[in-house]
């Protein structure tokens, strides 16, 4: 039986699938709450950037929830504008992370143009790409677009319509709001998508333009409004024709990153450079560039007998 869409309290750090009863419509909302603040506060990044890559979070883990298979689901994009490069990737555990690369000066510039500077604006000219990847013994598949327009949304819709042909659209929202607790980041998105039916393509064709009548009146706040849960959301947008809703997928900030895969990386370096980078303490520092943490490695623990 399906939970009462008004009784169940807000929660965060989830996928909710769901799909619109009667209908060849089906569908997932993705709720950020410490996980994405917990990524975004790791760098310091602009406001501007912070939200581009809250952005990526959002939708890697609205697409990558929906993997069949273990692995993960990357989302990047990169491009000659001040930022070079973001990248956020979400795995079949649940655990996400995410990063960017950029230009401080130039997105101060482009910053002062706009409130909230989008994806075009940040990136420039270059391509969205989201990659499958299935471990390190299958092929990856990659799709590789344009970046066109100024959210992920519209990236994403582009990807779906080129790369799978299948009728999809999406919303995300990122931004901040304090609990008593001072200012935290959040970041909302929902994705629908037209399935396969056994109906008439009339009627498939009418489900679909209504579905996307009830999705166009979602608002940005409603997304990341830590006062309102996923299922209220949904009752809110979808009651006249009801929404069922399916078991939530969890989600946590996680980082891949660990001394040994330091070590594995020093290792590949020439003995002359591995030696330049001894500091002071006889210690080579290196920085996660996800996380932000700091290994601190010493040289003759390095094993290079492989390399």
């Amino acid at each position: 039986m399906s939970p009462d869409l008004n009784t169940i309290a807000a929660a965060d750090d989830l996928i909710l699938p769901f799909a619109i009863e009667g209908a060849p419509v089906r569908g997932r909302l993705a709720r950020l709450g410490a996980a994405v603040d917990e990524i975004l506060t790791r760098h310091d990044y602009p406001e501007a950037v912070a939200n581009l890559l809250g952005e990526a979070c959002a939708l890697a883990a609205l697409v990558g929830s929906n993997l069949k298979f273990e692995g993960r689901l990357i989302v990047q994009a990169q491009g000659d504008g001040p930022v070079a490069y973001v990248v956020a990737d979400y795995d079949s555990n649940g655990g996400l992370r995410g990063y960017c690369r950029y230009d401080a000066d130039r997105v101060a510039t482009v910053s002062q143009d706009f409130a909230r500077p989008g994806a075009k604006t940040l990136l420039g000219q270059g391509v969205f790409i989201m990659t499958l990847d299935q471990g390190p013994d299958t092929e990856r598949h990659q799709g590789v677009t344009p970046i066109e327009g100024e959210t992920f949304a519209l990236c994403a819709e582009r990807y779906f319509a080129q790369s799978e042909q299948t009728p999809t659209r999406v919303r995300l929202a990122v931004g901040q709001a304090d609990r008593g607790e001072g200012a935290r980041w959040r970041a909302g998105g929902m994705l629908i998508q037209a399935v396969a039916s056994d109906d008439a393509r009339g009627d498939t064709e009418e489900a679909w333009t209504r579905a996307q009548a009830y999705f166009e009146t979602i608002g940005e706040d409603e997304l990341i409004d830590p006062l309102l849960s996923g299922e209220q959301l949904l009752f809110r947008l979808f009651h006249e024709d009801g929404a069922r809703v399916f078991d939530v997928k969890p989600l946590s900030a996680f980082c891949r990153c660990s001394v040994d895969r330091i070590k594995g990386i020093l290792a590949q370096f020439p003995a002359e450079e591995r030696a330049d980078m001894v500091e002071a303490d006889a210690k080579i520092r290196v920085t996660c560039e996800y996380c932000a943490r700091v290994y601190a490695v010493a040289p003759d623990g390095i094993d290079v007998g492989g390399v």
